[in-house]
């Protein structure tokens, strides 16, 4: 059997560890090593670092809590990531200002400048970097938040359409219904392009 990098089978996949931690509740911890950086990542771009923090704490917290209520039957791998996407986006739909508000920031403030590069060749790569960034972030201010969920789940949490679909609890055809739609609104914002393709890797449909 034909094994993709990074995915676990048997006795060493996310469900086994969560099975596992329902007797031995300190065995969570490993699931904990394996996301918790990448669960933050995804929370910093949407909230901010400092926000990030505390949430990408209580998504692990919550998970813990719900481990008993995982059923790997439902879930579309032996991947935990969207069970715990799902959880931390719920989080941050508590905090739809301040994800309002880092957005409309982030659509007003420059991008630093990067010292490592040759001044003629940073000045014009800054200029570029940060037209897209505020166009992007003021396209993302203005979508509704159940299309961003899908956008950024797909392009910054990195899950294909099953799995956007298995966090958010809705039928794979409106997780494609919705992105079709925050894309077509970024494109139109944005010229005709969206960045947000970018982060997004091939064969998730």
């Amino acid at each position: 059997m034909t094994v993709e990098p990074g995915v676990r089978t048997g006795a060493d996949s996310d469900a086994s560890v969560i099975a596992r931690s329902r007797v031995e509740p300190e065995a969570f911890a490993e699931l904990f090593d394996r996301h918790a950086d990448a669960v933050h990542r995804y929370l910093a771009r949407r909230l901010g670092g400092e926000a990030a923090d505390d949430l990408m704490a209580e998504t692990f917290t919550t998970a813990f809590q719900q481990r008993h209520r995982y059923d790997p039957a439902r879930a579309t791998g032996t991947d935990a990531r969207p069970w715990l996407y799902g959880i931390a986006t719920n989080l941050v739909g508590r905090h739809r200002r301040a994800e309002a508000r880092r957005f409309k920031a982030l659509a007003r403030v420059p991008a630093p400048a990067d010292h490592d590069e040759p001044l003629a060749d940073r000045a014009a790569d800054r200029v570029g970097a940060e037209a897209v960034r505020r166009e992007l972030a003021a396209a993302l201010h203005a979508l509704p938040a159940r299309h961003r969920d899908v956008l950024l789940l797909v392009a910054w949490g990195g899950l294909g359409y099953e799995e956007v679909a298995q966090a958010l609890g809705v039928p794979i055809g409106t997780v494609r219904s919705r992105l079709h739609r925050a894309r077509s609104k970024l494109r139109e914002a944005l010229g005709g392009s969206d960045p947000t393709t970018m982060r997004e890797a091939s064969g998730h449909e």
